[in-house]
């Protein structure tokens, strides 16, 4: 596993997530000091201002921040309740900015959290996450700063799946953290059977500094954690970038020269070549031009990185992680990855680009959460930006695939970068979470403060075991009909 650094950029604009001192624990009373946990927004007005910013959530799926809180308000009432959920188990192999998060800035994450129960109505809420050291930064964020609502910290294995919405509900209830058919959505019939919103840890930090600075909400939102990986030093970079820079830029500003492409999005953006790189690092075109943002880690191809066994590492990874409670992923993820996997190695027969072609459209929405659809993405978007490589993986075998094999799975993989002890009220203040003008002040809206709110922590639950099935590649796409869970 490399390691992760940090860059902040040269002249640090107020209202960043990254804040000043990303490579240590920011403490209570560093947050306090520099404004957190105040400012004078009220919930409708917060609301508004995340409608204004068109603020969308970071965790992959990147759907309006708004109009998810205010369809988990609108379920409340007559005696029903909302759920606040941070989620901050992140699955993709590739990101390290969830996790980082939690351990460098829990406060920021759990001012989102309480923000957001003011807005739903909510008056339960859960950290849910994977990471021991993670977890042991938000149970001392809440000691020292008890929330006006209780929280629990509910920990789960870390897996692909873990971190999807309804595996999240699952596991909070007591369950294993699989994914569930919908509907319902987690929104209509969620944690305990009430609508729940489930936000993911960066869009909560991002609702926090909207409350704290509605004058910068366009620049909180046009903004995003991104993790880069790929570079020649073999080293990944979380750092936090405006949206609108090119792909091409970015990669440059990293140390990553001459790029061949690049996976998107973690594994859900499937791959792009050169010529894609000049698309900017926005949502919207990156999603007309057929790939997607996703949780924003990128994996760039360098100079005579071989895409196809980029692919075959993506696939395998998924098809190891398949929840394996649907026919149609099991087979499939495995279909896709074991045909790869065969290109890679330069042992693949002369259909398997018919077969991946008719896997990469068959195979979406067939499953009960998005690792189907991924792995189909994979070799979708192989076959559309890298056609001239497939074919020649089919004719002989590739000498970069062959001395990568060995490590074939492992490679996607980044750590988290290392944070330090709190940051005392003594340390620097951050600029993005100070007021804009007059002295910092707790709150006066939001759920009632009980006298004392318990915050407690439900241990990990061990992921099942999988599955030993055969994985033969098919002569023909195999797709059961098969959907949802036991």
């Amino acid at each position: 596993m490399t390691t992760t650094t940090i860059r902040l950029p040269a002249a640090q604009p107020p209202g960043t997530v990254l804040g000043t001192a990303p490579d240590s624990t920011e403490g209570a009373d560093a947050y306090r000091t520099a404004g957190g946990y105040a400012g004078s927004t009220d919930p409708g007005e917060l609301l508004a201002h995340l409608a204004a910013s068109g603020l969308r959530g970071r965790g992959g799926a990147g759907f309006p921040a708004a109009v998810k809180l205010r369809s988990v308000r609108d379920r409340g009432g007559n005696g029903i309740r909302p759920v606040v959920v941070a989620n901050g188990e992140e699955g993709e192999p590739g990101s390290a900015k969830d996790r980082w998060l939690l351990l460098a800035r829990p406060h920021l994450v759990l001012d989102g959290l309480t923000r957001a129960a003011a807005v739903t109505g909510a008056v339960r809420g859960f950290v849910y996450l994977s990471d021991p050291a993670a977890g042991e930064s938000v149970r001392r964020a809440l000691a020292e700063h008890p929330p006006p609502l209780p929280v629990e910290v509910v920990e789960t294995g870390h897996t692909y799946v873990a971190g999807e919405e309804t595996a999240v509900v699952r596991r909070i209830d007591g369950g294993p953290a699989l994914p569930a058919a919908k509907p319902p959505r987690p929104f209509e019939r969620g944690v305990g059977g009430a609508p729940t919103l489930i936000s993911n840890v960066e869009t909560l930090a991002r609702i926090a500094l909207t409350a704290i600075r509605p004058d910068l909400r366009h620049d909180i939102a046009r903004s995003t954690l991104v993790t880069l990986s790929g570079g020649p030093a073999a080293a990944a970079v979380l750092a936090e970038v405006p949206y609108g820079i090119p792909l091409r830029s970015l990669a440059s500003r990293h140390g990553i020269h001459g790029a061949a492409g690049a996976l998107m999005g973690g594994l859900f953006g499937g791959l792009i070549d050169a010529r894609a790189l000049d698309l900017p690092l926005e949502p919207g075109a990156l999603t007309a031009a057929g790939t997607a943002l996703g949780c924003g880690a990128i994996r760039f191809l360098t100079p005579g990185a071989c895409p196809v066994a980029t692919a075959a590492d993506a696939a395998a990874h998924l098809a190891a992680e398949s929840a394996r409670q649907c026919g149609v992923c099991v087979s499939g993820t495995a279909a896709v990855g074991d045909a790869l996997c065969a290109l890679a190695a330069g042992t693949a027969g002369p259909g398997t680009a018919d077969h991946l072609d008719r896997w990469s459209r068959g195979l979406p929405g067939r499953g009960a959460c998005g690792l189907l659809d991924a792995a189909a993405g994979i070799a979708g978007s192989l076959l559309r930006a890298f056609p001239r490589q497939v074919r020649s993986h089919l004719a002989a075998p590739c000498p970069v695939c062959a001395a990568g094999m060995p490590a074939q799975g492992r490679r996607l993989t980044v750590a988290v970068p290392e944070v330090a002890g709190p940051v005392t009220a003594a340390s620097p203040a951050h600029p993005a979470a100070r007021p804009a003008s007059g002295p910092p002040s707790r709150p006066t809206s939001g759920p009632p403060a009980p006298t004392t709110a318990p915050t407690t922590t439900r241990p990990a639950a061990r992921p099942p075991a999988p599955l030993s099935v055969p994985h033969p590649l098919p002569s023909a796409p195999p797709l059961p009909a098969l959907k949802g869970t036991p």
